[in-house]
């Protein structure tokens, strides 16, 4: 099977690192084609071996666009097209159905209640969404969360399936040496307690509650900001405000180590909880990999946890949202004293091997299934 996966960029981000992280573990001849943004990501993809094309394309309403990727899925003699990102799945189905391939599917990593990928979702967001949905044979969503979401919408139920985000879960074991390295390259104190936020910095993700947080905090509380974004100046004014610039630390997107991402696991080992403030998240990556370090974890959403049985996520706890409530929250976890940096159920779940085995179920119903059918009745899991 020759594959190609079209995504909206490959700037730094969770959707456009699952690509990556899945391409490495899929048992398929996979090419990459970005509209637009060829960030680090895409050379990430070249480093591992993968054909990355850049077609260039200018904004949403760049029409010129789709003939080139007709021309180039054409070109490419592909058997199936995965498209993921909102942009990317309304040009790349219509593409791939005009250039002749009818295995297409599309992933859904960003839908919340009120918001896809940041922008908010009004009705012609939906209607385009739901128009290019019908050219694909199925549609991936990373949760049951999102699954419901997008059945609300008005896609069909037997044409979702449910493919989780996965991890590796070796590259983000706990190494106690590794843990007093990182933290004195940052130059924390001694006994410093560091709550950690991992995640593009834009207003959804709300960091700001955790920098109100720290100032309700004691002295020996730190804020670890693994990632970069349009917010970060806003965060550090805000921190400044608050009184607590200090005690705040902000990596940007390249964190020492190389690429972005490269250093995640020094820095989660660093940390001593994870907190996620995010009141609308599809799946909630940063949360697993957090677990998979075996940190404790407060969260506000977080459908990876939610979506699994009771006791999986052993080490996690759920908050309203507020500054005041993440502050009582944390004070408790280290009240409770230090905990064993073990990987519980839940993370184990969500190993990235399980994840590609059952997104080749998908691959593999989609493409049996007689063209002008949909492939009605995929397990789903």
């Amino acid at each position: 099977m020759k594959a190609l996966h079209i995504i909206t960029g490959l700037g730094v981000g969770g959707a456009e690192q699952q690509l990556r992280l899945l391409l490495r573990h899929l048992p398929v001849d996979c090419d990459v084609v970005t509209l637009t943004n060829p960030g680090p990501v895409a050379d990430d993809l070249t480093a591992d071996g993968v054909r990355v094309t850049h077609l260039g394309m200018s904004g949403n309403r760049d029409l010129t666009a789709l003939p080139r990727l007709v021309r180039l899925i054409r070109a490419g003699g592909y058997d199936l097209v995965h498209t993921h990102l909102y942009r990317a799945c309304v040009y790349g189905r219509l593409a791939a159905r005009l250039a002749g391939v009818r295995a297409v599917v599309a992933t859904e990593h960003s839908l919340g209640e009120s918001q896809m990928e940041g922008r908010r979702l009004s009705a012609g967001v939906r209607e385009l969404y739901l128009a290019s949905e019908r050219l694909g044979r199925a549609t991936v969503a990373v949760s049951p969360t999102v699954a419901e979401r997008l059945k609300l919408w008005g896609v069909p139920g037997p044409r979702i399936e449910v493919v989780p985000n996965g991890i590796d879960l070796a590259r983000f074991r706990f190494d106690p040496a590794l843990r007093e390295r990182t933290r004195r390259r940052l130059g924390l104190p001694e006994g410093a307690y560091v709550v950690g936020g991992v995640g593009r910095l834009t207003a959804g993700k709300r960091f700001d509650v955790l920098i109100r947080a720290l100032a309700q905090l004691p002295p020996d509380f730190w804020l670890l900001l693994v990632g970069g974004g349009p917010e970060e100046n806003v965060l550090r004014r805000a921190a400044q405000r608050a009184g607590v610039a200090d005690r705040v630390l902000l990596t940007g997107e390249r964190v020492a180590g190389g690429r972005p991402g490269a250093d995640l696991p020094s820095l989660l080992t660093a940390m001593d909880v994870l907190a996620s403030p995010s009141t609308e998240e599809a799946f909630g990556l940063a949360v697993v990999e957090a677990m998979a370090a075996g940190l404790a974890v407060v969260y506000v959403s977080c459908p990876a946890i939610e979506d699994l049985r009771a006791g999986t996520a052993n080490g996690s706890r759920r908050v309203q949202g507020s500054a005041g409530s993440f502050a009582r929250a944390l004070l408790g976890i280290r009240a409770e004293g230090p905990r064993p940096r073990t990987v519980p159920a839940a993370a184990h779940h969500y190993c990235i091997t399980r994840s590609a085995a059952q997104l080749m179920d998908v691959y593999a119903a989609v493409s049996s299934t007689p063209s002008g059918n949909p492939p009605w009745g995929v397990s789903s899991v």
